[in-house]
């Protein structure tokens, strides 16, 4: 595909060095399977499902497929006191997914959405309650949580703030997971559990009973794949449970097959009261959200509600958006026929075990991982950052696609991959940080 260098100039670029790019473009034009190419015609591998989005692959005929039927019947339906079938269907598949009981989705359009419309859902479950004095929210430091108002007032990553102004008020964070004594450590890390007391020290600074809801990730993902250590999130269920706090699991890059279970909920046994999910909800082939609760929560909102009146005043012009129902369903036929998610574990230990090979590169600092996604630190240069940086573009001229924040590259490629995929990708990220 041609482009016109100077129509670069109109685009304000998400998340990226704008002058840096447009200097020397790097684009992608074609998909299939687990490559892109880019403009110039070179075949690259996918090291991050596109942004976590593409688990099942790229341009899957079934979805492109499924939304072009959908869209020849019917192109939008307002879900404000209407609705569409397929909504209510893709609901109902993605709760065969959640762990009890978890059973009742509120679709959105992107991960921010998706976090935002949890934490009104917070607010509102309290209120509901009686307990209309419950505002403050707990996160982490190295948090992503999406970049709307809520979830960048969430974040732990200071550039994703700082520019922002202090944002929504009542919001403490408790430490980080990475510990020193940690690095290198392939799956959950034995050091750190007691971490999680940091949410019983917001309690007895703020009252527990000030407190709507405890957001984590249960890897945390854009930051570098921080694994939570063993017992953490056990840890930080039985302090909610003790004080009437509602557990979030941001699981929005986590979710459908990622940690080698549909979520990471299932991964490490521990059942939130919220699930936030996005990405590989449609494959990455149309944007879409949701948030899933346990029947507890909604019943809570709900029921109260005269029986003709809205319950909760909070929605999208395009929540169910039924294109991106159709994409959504033809994505949980293919996760379901192709078994990805126990392919995932399946190949887990193999790929773990190839990125793990790279950590006697000088550059390497750490390497975590967990089933289908592993976070490198790369030595910073003397502007952080700037190394992780340049990295990902010489990765992208030989041949690789990796997703970097900072100085660390995520490495999440799609479960469709074979042991030759994760070979390559480890062939060409030894030679390129063999550089450094």
């Amino acid at each position: 595909m041609k482009y016109a260098k100077d129509s670069l100039d109109y685009h304000w670029m998400p998340f990226s060095a704008n002058r840096d790019f447009k200097a020397d473009p790097r684009l992608f034009v074609k998909a299939e399977g687990v490559y892109y190419w880019n403009h110039k015609g070179d075949k690259l591998l996918d090291g991050s499902s596109g942004l976590f989005c593409c688990a099942a692959g790229h341009c899957r005929s079934e979805i492109t497929e499924a939304v072009h039927r959908q869209m020849l019947e019917i192109d939008y339906t307002p879900h404000f006191q209407r609705g569409h079938p397929s909504s209510f269907e893709l609901a109902r598949r993605v709760v065969e997914l959640t762990p009890e009981p978890i059973n009742r989705v509120f679709f959105v359009n992107s991960g921010s959405e998706a976090v935002d419309t949890a934490m009104k859902i917070a607010l509102a479950y309290h209120r509901a309650r009686g307990e209309g004095q419950r505002l403050r929210f707990i996160s982490r430091e190295r948090a992503y949580h999406g970049v709307n108002f809520g979830g960048t007032a969430l974040s732990g990553l200071v550039k994703n703030r700082q520019s922002f102004g202090p944002g929504l008020a009542g919001v403490a964070h408790m430490r980080h997971t990475w510990l020193p004594e940690n690095r290198f450590v392939k799956g959950q890390p034995e050091h750190g559990a007691e971490l999680a007391d940091d949410l019983q020290r917001m309690v007895q600074l703020y009252g527990g009973d000030t407190i709507a809801a405890c957001f984590v990730e249960p890897v945390a993902g854009s930051t570098g794949t921080l694994v939570p250590p063993k017992g953490y999130l056990e840890r930080l269920r039985q302090i909610c449970d003790e004080h009437g706090i509602l557990l979030v699991f941001d699981e929005v890059i986590c979710g459908f097959g990622r940690m080698g279970t549909p979520f990471a909920a299932q991964a490490f046994g521990v059942t939130p009261d919220i699930m936030t999910m996005a990405k590989a909800l449609t494959n990455g082939a149309m944007p879409m959200g949701a948030v899933a609760v346990r029947q507890s929560v909604y019943d809570t909102v709900v029921d109260p509600a005269p029986n003709e009146a809205v319950e909760l005043f909070h929605g999208y012009t395009y929540s169910g958006h039924p294109a991106a129902c159709a994409a959504g369903l033809a994505t949980m036929d293919i996760y379901e026929r192709d078994g990805l998610f126990d392919r995932a574990a399946e190949l887990s230990p193999y790929f773990l075990d190839s990125m793990f090979s790279l950590s006697d590169l000088p550059v390497v600092t750490d390497i975590r991982g967990y089933g289908m996604m592993v976070g490198v630190d790369l030595a910073p240069s003397s502007v952080p950052g700037s190394r992780g940086h340049d990295a990902q573009k010489k990765l992208f001229d030989a041949g690789l696609h990796v997703k970097t924040t900072g100085d660390s590259a995520i490495i999440a490629p799609p479960l469709i991959s074979e042991r030759a995929h994760i070979d390559q990708m480890c062939e060409i990220l030894r030679t390129v940080l063999g550089q450094y």
